[in-house]
């Protein structure tokens, strides 16, 4: 049910003034306008960006005016694809400065990643370290570590600020064997939290031995990565993520040093340069197409390129300073609202420095006692009010056990005796709310956002609306 929200109270003072407030609001009147002609306040950024209306028509127009075809041979309509495809290849090389890197077009990046685990040569004496702050896609890797003999070691992080435990990590890198084919994995910035990791842990993995995945996915759409400064043997990346379309197409970049160290598991169409039947015998392809399975997405891929070229028209750099500028505003906002006894009625979650975040804040809502709402129904008032944001863990178990201190025997003894999880017996188990609230800014986002969205926040300082939720909560068995 849609509520009626509260009368705007937002005051801006001169530290807390949102950056570029008028070049970016003419981008959403161009660019966006599909928010305000729905109504819509879309809060959702870093689980996807949204697509200037420029790139579509750009990309239509490419598609309307000729003809393609699928690029694995040498007809005129197949050459173009390649064509294409391969100035795109190099625009996103140029894009992250990576002349010393091989693009592979994947389906997202989650793809690039598999790639990784599945082709990275792990034995009985691999290490496969990782933070505890992943993204499943990175934590599911450890499958491919786990079944070959080898052993993957969680860092963790600190239940404070959610950043990198430093001793911790260290210890588990300088007491891995050495000489051995050993992987160290980390996002750039976290999914959940914004918050941006070192990235000074990749050359030191490096120095120990080390091979470093960096998943960029989260980092790339407001930061800048130089691989030319940086150089993580492999990176995960959507495009998507950046600037809203195509979905369905990511990359895996590879340092070309370490090309020849993926050992990939099988072959398929258009990966080899030489295949036969009757003597089983093949030879994978020395470029990209050893990676890229199949057909790749010919065309949409180049409509990345255009993507980048739109980025570039903005500047990287402003849309990093306007989404810090966004973030840093809201987050001052929410934590001026608090009930009538000055108990705050938001709880953010990770450092309270905004240096080193990226556009996102995980919160948790909590009555007038200081006892946690039900995420999920906060969520289904922000859906009825046409507020995207999103609730839960993320695809990131590792922080929300963190932020939970949900600890290991408490997970172990609950699948004693199950081999399955129902989430609903699981947290009444536990007896605690799992998960959090995410609100996340981007290139589309005005003064307007943030002031509907807190308006909602503050709609938790009334009695009616608390009782509800409270209702929910005991329903619920929390």
């Amino acid at each position: 049910m849609r509520i009626s929200l509260l009368k705007p109270r937002i005051s801006l003072n001169s530290k807390l003034q949102i950056a570029d407030e008028d070049f970016f609001g003419a981008l959403r009147r161009t660019e966006y306008s599909r928010l305000d002609s729905t109504n819509h306040t879309y809060l959702d950024y870093t689980g996807g960006n949204l697509y200037p209306a420029s790139l579509l028509k750009k990309h239509h127009a490419l598609l309307a005016k000729n003809v393609f075809g699928n690029p694995h041979s040498g007809n005129p309509t197949s050459r173009y694809s390649t064509e294409l495809i391969n100035e795109t290849r190099e625009k996103v090389l140029r894009f992250f400065n990576a002349d010393d890197y091989i693009c592979v077009f994947t389906q997202n990046a989650t793809g690039a990643l598999k790639i990784v685990g599945e082709s990275y040569p792990f034995n009985e004496k691999s290490s496969f370290v990782l933070l505890i702050d992943n993204h499943n896609s990175v934590n599911g890797i450890r499958e491919f570590c786990n079944s070959k003999g080898g052993a993957a070691k969680y860092v963790p992080i600190q239940y404070k600020n959610l950043e990198i435990d430093e001793p911790a990590l260290r210890k588990s890198i300088d007491e891995t064997t050495k000489g051995e084919n050993n992987l160290f994995a980390f996002p750039a910035q976290s999914n959940v939290s914004g918050l941006k990791h070192d990235l000074k842990w990749i050359s030191y993995a490096q120095s120990k031995g080390f091979d470093v995945l960096l998943d960029a996915a989260a980092f790339v759409p407001t930061s800048k990565l130089d691989l030319s400064l940086v150089k993580p043997e492999f990176v995960s990346v959507s495009f998507y993520k950046i600037f809203g379309y195509p979905t369905g197409v990511g990359c895996l970049l590879i340092r070309k040093s370490a090309f020849h160290k993926l050992k990939k598991p099988w072959f398929a169409g258009g990966t080899v340069s030489f295949a036969s039947a009757v003597n089983q015998t093949y030879f994978l392809t020395d470029s990209h197409e050893r990676f890229e399975d199949g057909t790749v997405n010919y065309l949409d891929i180049p409509a990345v390129k255009f993507g980048l070229e739109y980025i570039g028209s903005i500047g990287l750099n402003r849309i990093s300073k306007r989404v810090h500028s966004l973030i840093e505003t809201l987050a001052a906002e929410l934590n001026k609202i608090i009930h009538d006894n000055g108990q705050p009625v938001i709880k953010i979650l990770g450092p309270k420095s905004f240096s080193n975040r990226g556009g996102t804040l995980i919160m948790n809502f909590l009555d007038i006692n200081g006892e946690q709402y039900p995420n999920g129904e906060f969520e289904k008032r922000a859906n009825d009010n046409l507020i995207s944001i999103r609730s839960g863990c993320f695809c990131n178990p590792g922080i929300d056990e963190i932020n939970n201190c949900v600890t290991k025997d408490e997970v172990t003894a609950y699948f004693t005796d199950r081999k399955e999880e129902d989430y609903d017996e699981f947290i009444s188990y536990l007896k605690e709310i799992r998960g959090a609230t995410r609100v996340s800014v981007g290139i589309a986002t005005t003064e307007k956002d943030i002031i509907k969205f807190t308006s909602l926040v503050r709609s938790l300082q009334n009695k009616a609306v608390a009782n509800s939720l409270l209702s929910k909560k005991k329903v619920s068995g929390y």
